[in-house]
């Protein structure tokens, strides 16, 4: 049995979608809402001890906005999945929690980079002391309802709708846009695997946000609106890295970055044109 906490996210969604039913169990909030607590983990290992062999519990609930406060962070991104991990491992089951590549990629100046950098330390020393867990570091995910209006893609759907100037970096930052199915089936081959430790779901085939933008803008016409170097280059990202694909991802198949964000933000557009006749 696969448990899911966070399963109404877009993440978490996508996971229990390409589970067949009566093999995943998304929890509702209302169960793991308090087990951020100190004292949490003796009641989540009771809930989970009666679990079949060889269940596993992804923790894929968390906070991802940067402006909200690091207690915010902390407790969801680091608090409750270690009780997780505490409680459900003393029960004999996996646990597999998810981090960020920035982890790996930038010094983690803000909350939710520091609270999933934390998050991947905790996991590795679990998984070095025998604890079946495994810490999965994703890309910047898109498909699977709108982007968050914080991010890259919402802001630029947001002008798109609204016909107003996209106002970006000179745009050199790497990025590897992961369509959230593509990762869910990454996911599935991680388990499958039975990896512990810390590992980044990578496909290899960054693009720049210039050329992730140039795109999108020219594939629909508009790239009157893009108005790049308007805002100055982020010192700390990164501009340089490509992380490989490991070879438990071999044979997952991950759609061009370019050509499925481009579908993706048209079939955004649509639904907000629809929404708003």
């Amino acid at each position: 049995m696969m448990y899911v906490i966070g399963g109404r996210g877009r993440l978490g969604r996508a996971i229990v979608k390409s589970r067949p039913e009566g093999q995943v169990i998304a929890l509702d909030r209302e169960i793991y809402r308090d087990w951020w607590q100190s004292r949490a983990s003796a009641s989540i290992s009771r809930f989970f001890e009666a679990s079949a062999p060889g269940s596993v519990v992804l923790v894929a609930a968390g906070v991802l906005d940067p402006a909200l406060s690091r207690e915010e962070h902390q407790r969801v991104n680091v608090e409750l999945p270690t009780r997780v991990i505490e409680g459900a491992c003393a029960a004999g089951l996996r646990v597999v929690t998810f981090g960020t590549v920035m982890e790996r990629l930038v010094a983690p100046q803000n909350a939710y980079v520091a609270s999933k950098s934390e998050l991947g330390r905790i996991v590795a020393e679990r998984a070095a002391a025998g604890d079946a867990v495994t810490h999965l570091q994703v890309h910047t995910l898109y498909g699977g309802g709108d982007p968050a209006p914080f991010m890259f893609l919402g802001q630029l759907c947001r002008a798109l709708s609204e016909c107003q100037p996209f106002e970006m970096s000179p745009g050199g930052q790497l990025r590897e846009y992961h369509h959230v199915d593509d990762d869910a089936a990454a996911v599935r081959a991680v388990l499958d695997a039975g990896i512990d430790g810390v590992l980044a779901l990578s496909h290899g085939a960054p693009c720049t946000l210039l050329e992730l933008a140039t795109h999108v803008f020219n594939a629909l016409e508009r790239i009157d609106l893009l108005r790049v170097g308007a805002r100055p280059a982020p010192p700390d990202d990164n501009y340089a890295a490509v992380l490989t694909r490991p070879p438990v991802l071999e044979h997952v198949s991950f759609r061009p970055a370019l050509q499925g964000v481009t579908a993706y933000v048209r079939a955004v557009l649509t639904d907000l044109s629809s929404k708003q006749e």
